[in-house]
């Protein structure tokens, strides 16, 4: 096994995927974004004007084709694979189904303790669609490019459970919380099973990591989430890097979260935006591997904008062995295709320069 501080001679993007994640040595940060398969590409607009996303998810030659026409596209290391958070909802019971404009709506939130007893935690079984389009993905790259596979986090996922959809106050979620606290951890307890399972699934079909999305962690204090969602949502995490895989952890508007969030264990903690990465990793006392985080919309920007905050993220990172180079959030329909892959050229020319600088700092803070 390659050592901590030695490069391999020749590195794919699939070992220097990895190996960021788990905070080893590396020529240059990796790259990848998230939502990288979507609505801004015009291939992706093709494979849509003839199926649903839904459809996509389930047929795995369709969701196998649009992850790696995005990823080869933009020519990044690691492919995230096609699929969508609230799928594991249908085998637990819940029907949902995205609307125009309102997007996701479950049709029959959980909002009694009636309805958690109701929930099944025995069929994620019937997930497996999604593993088959994963070992289509890992049999084109082969060690190429890392293959991400990803799930929704206990939190979040409960949340659209209980609010039938996206929200903006999280009132029926935090009721639940606060006045029914056993039925809410036994719905969680659930979602765990579910979660482990459909997991386990991924990385056998050849997932490289596993990232865990908490997009709805935001809408939570401190105090809350500590109380309610870390205890569970770590054990997510162990049970996967048990499973022999690094762990992403990510989340939205999570600025005061990610002292606690690192504390889940997870390998990776992904940054939005909002929050300088060097301030961001600071906070976490360098103890985890971070993602970020250039804002999706500065991809709208030119072209010498977009080098100035691409330099400014890799400057932050300062050559530290554990960064992943990504966006903030998703990338938003309209984005110009050009400008997402001109980031990866950039971060492929830029990123071998910090590298080496932080390879310096590290010898002469070793040696001297």
């Amino acid at each position: 096994m390659i050592g901590s501080g030695e490069l391999p001679l020749a590195m794919t993007g699939g070992a220097r995927f990895v190996r960021a994640c788990l905070r080893r040595a590396v020529d240059r940060p990796p790259v990848w974004f998230l939502r990288q398969a979507g609505r801004y590409m015009a291939e992706y607009r093709e494979v849509r004007k003839h199926h649903s996303l839904v459809e996509i998810c389930k047929r795995p030659d369709l969701a196998a084709e649009v992850t790696i026409t995005a990823a080869e596209k933009l020519d990044v290391d690691a492919a995230i694979i096609f699929a969508d958070l609230l799928l594991p909802l249908e085998p637990m019971g819940l029907d949902f189904e995205f609307v125009a404009g309102d997007g996701p709506v479950v049709h029959s939130p959980v909002r009694t303790v009636e309805a958690i007893d109701r929930l099944r935690a025995d069929r994620a079984g019937a997930l497996d669609y999604v593993a088959a389009a994963i070992e289509k993905v890992a049999a084109h790259f082969g060690e190429r490019m890392g293959i991400i596979g990803f799930c929704g986090a206990p939190y979040t996922l409960a949340s659209y459970m209980i609010e039938g959809g996206g929200s903006r106050n999280y009132v029926h979620t935090k009721q639940m919380m606060y006045g029914e606290t056993a039925a809410w951890r036994r719905m969680l307890d659930k979602l765990v099973v579910v979660l482990e399972a459909y997991c386990r699934q991924q990385v056998d079909a050849g997932a490289d990591v596993i990232q865990i999305f908490d997009s709805w962690a935001g809408s939570l204090g401190v105090a809350d989430y500590r109380e309610y969602v870390l205890p569970v949502t770590t054990r997510l995490v162990r049970a996967v890097q048990a499973m022999g895989v690094p762990v992403i952890y990510f989340g939205v508007d999570t600025a005061s979260l990610l002292p606690s969030m690192r504390e889940t264990g997870a390998d990776v903690i992904g940054l939005d935006w909002r929050v300088e990465l060097d301030a961001a990793w600071r906070s976490m006392e360098y103890g985890c591997a971070v993602q970020g985080n250039l804002d999706p919309i500065t991809l709208f920007a030119p072209e010498p904008v977009l080098e100035s905050r691409v330099r400014a993220i890799l400057a932050q990172a300062d050559g530290r062995a554990g960064h992943v180079f990504n966006l903030g959030h998703g990338i938003v329909p309209g984005t110009p295709v050009e400008n997402v892959q001109a980031v990866v050229r950039m971060v492929k020319t830029l990123g071998p320069q910090f590298a080496a600088r932080g390879a310096q700092s590290g010898m002469e803070a070793t040696h001297g």
